[in-house]
């Protein structure tokens, strides 16, 4: 699977339109969403910055998820992806964040958390962030791709302007 550029694009006139600029926080797709985005000429209307936390102490460190969390629920978690949104959203200008935090196989994986297990959060500054669990199919460069088609498509979605039915 690729990501479509047209989905790409999507996501760079909907935070354009709203005056937005976005923040990353990624894990298992180590840049992929903040590539993707600055891969489009004029990144810097809508792009703020983007965290690369591949370790746990990454995320601890950039992001202040807490350490506690990690050990409690493990990097890939509804509570980690919740804390790597908020802290993206707290350590950035961005309007909008979004994080991921998963396992892209092909190994790693574990029966409650099997290859292809990805958590995203989801903040909006002002709104409270949510986290939402995917699982996708296929090989590692499968899952990494499905992972940004899936957060860009919500990164759309989240930037409709409030009454606008999608």
């Amino acid at each position: 699977m690729t990501v479509p550029a047209s989905l790409v694009q999507s996501a760079a006139d909907a935070l354009r339109q709203r005056g937005w600029h976005i923040a990353t926080a990624e894990s298992c797709t180590g840049g992929m969403i903040a590539a993707h985005l600055t891969d489009l000429a004029g990144s810097s209307d809508w792009f703020e910055r983007g965290f690369v936390t591949y370790s746990n102490a990454a995320k601890t460190e950039l992001l202040g998820v807490p350490a506690e969390v990690i050990a409690t629920h493990g990097a890939v978690s509804e509570p980690t992806a919740l804390a790597m949104v908020a802290g993206a959203l707290e350590r950035s200008l961005a309007q909008i964040a979004v994080a991921v935090t998963g396992v892209a196989g092909p190994g790693g994986g574990s029966a409650d958390k099997p290859v292809g297990t990805v958590w995203f959060g989801f903040a909006v500054r002002g709104q409270a962030p949510f986290a939402v669990r995917q699982q996708f199919d296929g090989d590692r460069a499968s899952v990494r791709a499905a992972t940004v088609a899936y957060a860009l498509g919500r990164v759309v979605d989240l930037t409709e302007p409030p009454g606008v039915l999608v």
